[in-house]
């Protein structure tokens, strides 16, 4: 057997084991560490800590940095968009927002906000019931207006979707049970290879486009049009885990949110660094004065009664943590990640 395959045969039944283990079906996140940061040169510095800026049970995925120094965040579950200002004060942004579960800001600038699009995720949650959801997910425009981008492919479900990112043209590259571009006219079409994908983002000039694929990045080269061709490895996420988002800073440096925490990769697809996080990484951005904090969600949280917070056997533990962190780097302007 190759050692890949047998890598993952082994990761899948230490899963299983766990969510056996945690009642039927789910794992209990696992609570919060201390973390040490160690100096990345030009990323961050030394000795510097994370912040708690909000925490919840109710969900938090998908996040971006806002043209005023703010931070959405989908909340799936309650079906919302929330916001948490400079001074970390949260308010719902948007609601009836079909579960959305990752955004994507179009053409931001600094004389506003630009459209904003999300993957919407319906009565897929796994902690439901989505063997009787029958309402299509899609890729969809809420603001300013609401609108329904792409609900198929061929006439086909595009199933359980993760991430998204929309270019300045107005293609969307999006991904969940495949990998998917849709066209600004509309046209949807799958593309890449054997990947196992979460996190999807543009590079600066948008001129590749960066999926996660397990332990490792995949580039590809984007052609005149918008399609996505010469698939082919970019990196290694040498501190280990899976990747999960993205972002990118003003000098096409690559932030990967993982398991053991934020893993840096150089424009040249070297590995730079770990930054370690105080719970497992789900989704990282940039965001505040100057784009100069890094954000992330951890999975987990405390409760109302300051002890981890957990559910019973059987039910899904959507709670999530928001963390911020001062960087040396500073996230590329005019987009939200």
């Amino acid at each position: 057997m190759p050692p890949k395959v047998w890598l993952f045969l082994l990761a899948s039944a230490v899963a299983l084991h766990a969510q056996g283990r945690a009642g039927k079906g789910f794992a209990q996140p696992q609570g919060a560490r201390e973390v040490a940061i160690a100096a990345i040169p030009g990323v961050i510095a030394a000795g510097v800590h994370w912040t708690l800026a909000w925490q919840g049970t109710n969900n938090a995925d998908g996040i971006i940095g806002t043209a005023d120094g703010g931070l959405l965040f989908a909340q799936e579950q309650p079906s919302q968009i929330s916001k948490l200002d400079a001074n970390d004060r949260a308010s719902v942004f948007l609601e009836n927002t079909g579960g959305a579960g990752a955004i994507a800001i179009q053409a931001q600038s600094d004389a506003g906000q630009g459209r904003i699009l999300v993957v919407q995720r319906t009565c897929t949650d796994p902690g439901g019931h989505p063997a009787d959801c029958h309402q299509p997910t899609a890729v969809a425009v809420l603001w300013p207006e609401r609108k329904v981008l792409a609900d198929n492919i061929a006439g086909q479900s595009l199933g359980r979707l993760n991430d998204l990112m929309v270019s300045q043209a107005g293609g969307v590259y999006f991904n969940g049970d495949g990998t998917f571009y849709l066209d600004p006219r509309g046209h949807v079409s799958s593309f890449g290879e054997g990947l196992r994908t979460n996190g999807i983002l543009l590079s600066r000039d948008e001129k590749t486009l960066y999926v996660t694929n397990g332990q490792s990045l995949v580039a590809f080269d984007l052609q005149p049009g918008g399609s996505p061709a010469n698939q082919r490895d970019f990196a290694r996420l040498e501190a280990g885990g899976t990747g999960d988002g993205m972002a990118i800073d003003a000098a096409g440096r690559l932030y990967v949110s993982t398991q053991p925490g934020v893993q840096v990769i150089g424009p040249d697809g070297k590995y730079l660094g770990l930054i370690p996080t105080p719970r497992a990484a789900i989704s990282v951005a940039f965001a505040g004065p100057g784009k100069k904090t890094l954000y992330v969600v951890g999975s987990g949280a405390l409760g109302p009664d300051g002890q981890e917070f957990t559910t019973p056997p059987g039910v899904r533990n959507n709670a999530k943590s928001i963390y911020k962190i001062p960087m040396l780097a500073e996230g590329f302007a005019g987009r939200g990640k």
